[in-house]
């Protein structure tokens, strides 16, 4: 036998020795993402296709899916410009009986209303956006007029349009903040199982799918809200046992050093909160006729003066598209207009009204890049 006929024969037995391992391995385990492709080129491909198709794309094999649940999909889509944003509004109906998410792409159409959460209705959970998909934490359930405080934590995959359970925080809570920092989710403070306020902080790391305590707040601190600002976490506006009435102290996390410090520049009775490119935009309940513009690179403050719209009693939640502030109605008033706050715009055009608005009052808004 020649040299040849010999590594003829042995590639021979590696392809037969290959082909039976394969075949005990999932069906498309080896298949290419598009036959005829290669999987980057064909990554591309599935990342152009748009955004309201994803979740039929996620039935056509594990492959599929696989891909368009990961990172990777979304950081794709952003190197070929096609992320497109869409608004997930909490609304509630006109008997104020029950609330839906409902979600609107950027020139207010209704795309879709999201299934129902999994588990019992609860209030005072916390909402964050992570990596494209949505997270709804813990909170509070009412059974037979007692108060239950809820662990539990949701994620709403929103390019296959699906609900799924992630890990528990290790503390009960709600009435609690909430932000996502670098890619790690927050909670803090809150109320806890038997109504007594917190201080504990818990982290969760998507990677690992686990809740870790870490160092508490100075202070019991709950009503309060979360946002992140050049990596670190910022804990402002509700209560704590250590001031009388609203707390006017900024809890400072340093994810880096593991530490928290303190400021007294912040904002009290916070109802609606939104970070606007580099900046923090805040309403306060005394006052519904002025935005509070937070900059943190010198902790200043400044106001802005909200036009009058058809009622000026008219409450607001704040939601963010392309850029710009979207003021949406706390309350069922047909003749409101949604307002837009673009704060980029030459001075006195900064404020225009918007054809998006949810079918019912808001009581909750986050955009979605995907």
């Amino acid at each position: 036998m020649s040299l040849f006929d010999s590594l003829k024969q042995d590639a021979l037995v590696r392809s037969k020795s290959y082909s039976s391992l394969a075949s005990q391995l999932p069906d498309d385990y080896n298949s290419p993402i598009l036959p005829g492709l290669p999987d980057d080129v064909a990554k591309l491909c599935l990342a152009l296709v748009p955004r309201s198709n994803f979740p039929a794309m996620g039935g056509v094999c594990k492959k599929w899916r696989s891909f368009i649940q990961s990172k990777e999909f979304i950081t794709v889509r952003k190197l070929a410009g096609v992320l497109e944003e869409w608004l997930y509004i909490l609304t509630m109906d006109a008997e104020a009986k029950e609330s839906h998410w409902e979600v609107l792409d950027c020139v207010g159409h209704k795309t879709r209303t999201l299934p129902a959460m999994p588990g019992p209705s609860k209030s005072g959970f916390g909402v964050v956006v992570l990596n494209g998909k949505l997270l709804v934490m813990a909170g509070y359930s009412v059974i037979n007029g007692a108060v239950f405080a809820s662990p539990d934590v949701y994620q709403y995959d929103s390019c296959l349009n699906s609900w799924s359970k992630l890990a528990d925080m290790n503390i009960a809570r709600y009435d609690f903040a909430c932000a996502e920092v670098n890619g790690m989710v927050y909670a803090v403070g809150g109320y806890g199982m038997d109504g007594d306020s917190l201080c504990s902080v818990e982290v969760y790391n998507p990677e690992k799918n686990k809740w870790e305590l870490i160092e508490s707040l100075r202070r019991p601190r709950w009503g309060c809200f979360a946002c992140g600002f050049e990596g670190k976490l910022y804990v402002m506006g509700g209560r704590s046992s250590f001031t009388i009435g609203n707390s006017k102290f900024v809890d400072v996390y340093n994810p880096e050093r593991h530490t928290w410090c303190e400021m007294k520049k912040g904002c009290v009775m916070v109802t609606a909160h939104a970070v606007v490119g580099k900046r923090l935009f805040c309403m306060e309940w005394k006052n519904q006729r002025k935005v509070a513009i937070f900059n943190p690179v010198d902790n200043s403050w400044k106001m802005v003066q909200v036009p009058l719209t058809g009622s000026t009693s008219i409450g607001f939640r704040f939601g963010i598209l392309d850029g710009k502030l979207l003021l949406f109605s706390l309350q069922e008033d047909p003749s409101y207009q949604t307002l837009l706050y673009d704060p980029n715009a030459a001075p006195g055009s900064e404020w225009q009204t918007s054809q998006i608005k949810p079918s019912g009052s808001c009581l909750c808004c986050v955009t979605i890049k995907a």
